[in-house]
């Protein structure tokens, strides 16, 4: 059953900081639209689909509304909008193992679909009309960002496999960094921790159109057969739906992106992984967004930008660091104040990440440090990136 997260004790500011990009966890209302492509002749069967699907969702913690529309001009072209409260239920239902099957009896009836999601900025006219935008939680003034999307996939290999794939993974050409004329591939970062792999991309311009372009190339369509044989779960890259399932399944999104807008010549990026406690992935995710929103601010600090990415139990975080051999690592693992080190301690599935619970309620930085901090594979900066 999906279940709405906990907050973490002290919510973070409504206040924008200039430094945060991106983030789902301001409290801010969410607008979702979804672009779908119907099959010629599959109206009436996906309308049939959608109203039981629709059903489902009204009982989903956070839902607010939804509104199904057909286009005047393209009876193929539909559009789904809902409401959420805010983003962070949206994420936990709709990375849910729920929301897969949920949505499966679409699958036969759509070509295609594209999800957008939405902080909502500012509303006029009607019952909002007068009332102040922090009753009416919308996001209090717009994001400056980069420009730059950041998206990551994570699975798990089976056991005793891993050297095998982290050699696959770190021996294939680089694919053509160009996509077309507005998307282009910036960096990819693989990183392994254990059994389980993450491969960070950053992307300028449609992150969709790039993840499309690099399953195309042969040299990547190569690595990614390699490794079939040493994958937990099962998969038929030619067959859509298998691929499909799959690629769902390992979808990691960020959630919060931090830049101190400063560049060190020895800056290192670091990945950690902290597998959270049943049900605790977003507060831990929060928790990690807040400490790296302060040590951003602190000009003196070794932080240069983070992106923490979360999905069910699974957080990830990616950071750059100037002195990264030298730098302190409690503030590499965003352990903050003694306090949030501990509620961060708490939060943490202590046998996922390979310790006792002993050794977490210690909150030693450097033992820590250890256990999550994940092996590098391969960190590809595109030309001109």
């Amino acid at each position: 059953m999906t279940t709405t997260p906990e907050r973490v004790s002290g919510p973070l500011t409504r206040q924008v900081s200039q430094r945060v990009s991106q983030s789902v966890f301001d409290g801010s209302r969410l607008r979702v639209v979804l672009l779908v492509d119907v099959h010629d002749g599959a109206q009436q069967q996906f309308l049939e689909a959608y109203e039981q699907l629709c059903n489902q969702v009204a009982s989903v913690p956070g839902h607010v509304s939804d509104q199904l529309c057909q286009s005047i001009e393209n009876p193929s072209q539909w559009l789904i909008t809902s409401e959420w409260e805010s983003a962070p239920p949206f994420l936990t239902w709709v990375n849910s193992e729920e929301h897969v099957q949920m949505v499966e009896p679409l699958h036969s009836c759509v070509r295609d679909t594209r999800s957008l999601r939405f902080h909502i900025v500012r509303e006029t006219g009607g019952p909002a009309a007068g009332v102040d935008p922090a009753e009416r939680r919308l996001q209090a003034s717009p994001r400056i960002g980069d420009g730059v999307i950041r998206h990551a996939l994570t699975f798990t290999v089976k056991p005793g496999r891993e050297k095998a794939v982290a050699e696959i993974l770190a021996g294939y050409a680089s694919p053509e960094p160009r996509v077309d004329a507005a998307t282009r591939l910036c960096r990819t970062s693989l990183f392994m921790h254990g059994n389980r792999v993450v491969r960070a991309i950053e992307v300028r311009g449609d992150l969709l159109a790039a993840l499309r372009h690099v399953a195309r190339q042969p040299e990547v369509r190569a690595v990614e057969e390699a490794i079939n044989p040493h994958l937990e779960q099962d998969r038929d890259l030619d067959d859509p739906e298998s691929a499909r399932a799959f690629f769902t399944r390992a979808a990691l999104p960020a959630v919060h992106h931090v830049d101190a807008g400063r560049e060190a010549a020895d800056a290192e990026r670091h990945a950690l992984y902290y597998p959270a406690r049943e049900g605790c992935g977003m507060r831990l995710a929060e928790l990690l967004a807040r400490q790296d929103e302060a040590a951003a601010g602190d000009p003196q600090g070794p932080v240069l930008r983070s992106t923490i990415f979360q999905r069910d139990d699974v957080v990830m975080r990616l950071v750059d660091v100037r002195d990264g051999r030298g730098a302190d690592p409690g503030t590499v693992l965003g352990l903050g104040h003694r306090e949030h080190a501990q509620e961060l301690t708490v939060l943490l599935d202590a046998e996922v990440l390979g310790a006792d619970a002993s050794a977490l309620r210690d909150g030693d930085p450097d033992r820590l440090f250890t256990l999550a901090r994940m092996d590098l594979v391969t960190d590809r900066l595109a030309p001109e990136a």
